[in-house]
Order: structure tokens, then sequence, then C-alpha cells
């Protein structure tokens, strides 16, 4: 018996890094699985092609499960409902979407091309709109279905070189945030991930001298994509109806949850602000609790289950 018995899966970006683990693992928990996969490059700007979907697909028949492949891009809406309208006609229904799809177009801001947004903006954001834009009112009509979504610390607490990135990953958390609050009365759920996993995406950084080779290598052991893919299976799953709204990490063998932005400090003036005022008063109070630009705060301890 496996965590998701009986259910119907579409699995974006399948035929690579975390999205390939996440459909094998769905399967192998008893899903039935659509495997969509463009089959690009890492940068999105060729044609793709059909054959990495349909290898996972093929090895998840292989092993006794069962799955389609989708080779179609989730930039395009009518695409979306391509794949939701597979997983309809191939298995008979449709009970999660896990969106892993993604591109790098990494640079630095004041150099990046209005295409390099455009492509990097067009995937992550509008992709994970689309697949769940053509989803939802099946999950609302049937009173159950959970998005699982990905997002990136890149977004969360910043990382140079990514604006376009960055600012898609953070949209998804605001999309998943409302999605989930909109669909609590119809159980629908929605949860981000921000995984740190070792796939195309994170070898493609450049590598600068001996030491980085050696966290890459050692990156290469223990931050392995199978292991965020195993948190997004476990959203699927009927025991996690409870879970929704959330921002989760997947970081090797550690599991994270993230807060969330609240107000954390507030400055009142009697007889109300004027800019100056803010600049000797205001700001110089809420200073001890900014962030830094140039790091992220540590993250704390992690606790062992």
């Amino acid at each position: 018996m496996g965590v998701l018995d009986g259910k119907v899966v579409l699995v974006t970006g399948g035929g690579n890094g975390i999205g390939r683990d996440c459909a094998l693992i769905a399967a192998r928990e008893g899903a039935k699985v659509v495997v969509n996969d463009l089959g690009g490059s890492l940068s999105g700007g060729d044609e793709g092609s059909a054959g990495p979907a349909e290898t996972v697909a093929q090895e998840i028949r292989a092993a006794g499960g069962e799955a389609v492949s989708n080779s179609e891009s989730v930039t395009s809406l009518s695409a979306a409902q391509g794949m939701v309208e597979q997983a309809l006609e191939a298995f008979g229904g449709l009970h999660a979407v896990i969106n892993p799809a993604g591109i790098l177009r990494d640079g630095m801001f004041h150099k990046m091309s209005e295409a390099d947004w455009d492509a990097v903006i067009a995937v992550h954001l509008r992709g994970s709109f689309n697949v769940c834009r053509a989803a939802i009112e099946h999950f609302r009509e049937q009173q159950d279905g959970s998005f699982v979504l990905f997002t990136s610390t890149s977004g969360l607490i910043g990382n140079v070189g990514q604006t376009n990135y960055a600012a898609a990953k953070l949209g998804i958390m605001g999309l998943s945030r409302v999605l989930a609050m909109e669909g609590a009365s119809k159980n629908v759920r929605s949860n981000i991930i921000a995984p740190v996993a070792w796939t195309r995406m994170t070898q493609s950084a450049p590598v600068k001298d001996e030491a980085q080779a050696e966290r890459r290598r050692r990156m290469a052991e223990t931050i392995r994509p199978d292991q965020p893919a195993k948190l997004a299976v476990a959203l699927c799953a009927e025991a996690a109806r409870s879970v929704s709204g959330q921002i989760f990490g997947a970081r090797g063998d550690d599991l994270l949850l993230y807060s969330q932005p609240r107000p954390i400090e507030t400055v009142t003036r009697d007889e109300g602000w004027t800019p100056a005022s803010i600049l000797a008063e205001a700001l110089p109070l809420m200073s001890d609790k900014f962030y830094p630009v140039t790091a992220p705060r540590p993250a704390p301890a992690a606790a062992t289950a």
C-alpha cells in the first residue's frame, strides 16, 4: 500500500531532476502519473523533445505502474488544460499537480535582457498559474485536490544574479498562499517547496576554484533530487489534507518550515510622520531588526525525528 494509492498525479518537468523523482516516487506510492516535460535545454531556448517525458513514463510502466507522457509547455494555458484532459481521459481523474518545471537564465540585473526576464517569468510564474488554473475547477468540483508548487531561496532570501528567477519564485509564494485561502472550503490545498538539490540547475553554476568544486562534490552526494521529491509526494497524500498554505524547504535530509512575511515592528507618532521624522526617529527605531543585504540570517538548528 502506498500513500497515493488510487490517486492520479500530474508532474511537470518530470523528465529530469526533481520532477523525474517526483514522477517515479509518486508511481511507487501507487499513483497513476501524467509525466510532462518539454524536453528542452536548461535555458529553454530550444524546441524540446518528447524523449525525456516518455523515458520516465516507460520506466514507470516497466516497474508495473501506470503512466502516460506529455511534452507540451507549461507556458501555454491551453497546453496545461490539455494535460488535465489527458489525465482525465487516460486515468479517469486528477487529484494532485506537482509543478517543478523550470529554466534558468541568470545574469546581473543591469545586464539582463527583456527576453531573459520574460522567458523565466513565463515558465515559472505564468507556468504555475497555467497548471493551477487548468486544474482548479476540477479540484473544486470534486472537493479534493493538492497543488505542490516550487519556490526557491533565491526568492525567499535572495541570490545575486537571479532577479528574474527570484521574482518569479517569490510570485509563486503569493499565488500558492491565496490558492490555499480560496480553496480551503473545497478541500483544495496548495503548498510550496524551496528545494536544495543536485540537479542540472545547480550543476550549471560556474566553478571558480577547487574549494567550490569540492563543495559541489559533497552536494552531489548529500542533497539529492529524490529528497524534495519525497516531500512533494507526501503533500499530495490523503494524510496531508490538513496541510495547506505552507512554505517548506528540503535540504538533504533536513525538512524546513519557513516563516511567512508578517509585521515584526510598529512605530507610532501621535502627531503623524513627516519625511524628516521618519529619517530621524522611525528608521533608527526599526534598524536593529533590518535584514542584512549581504547575507541571510542563519537557519535554526535541525530537530531530529
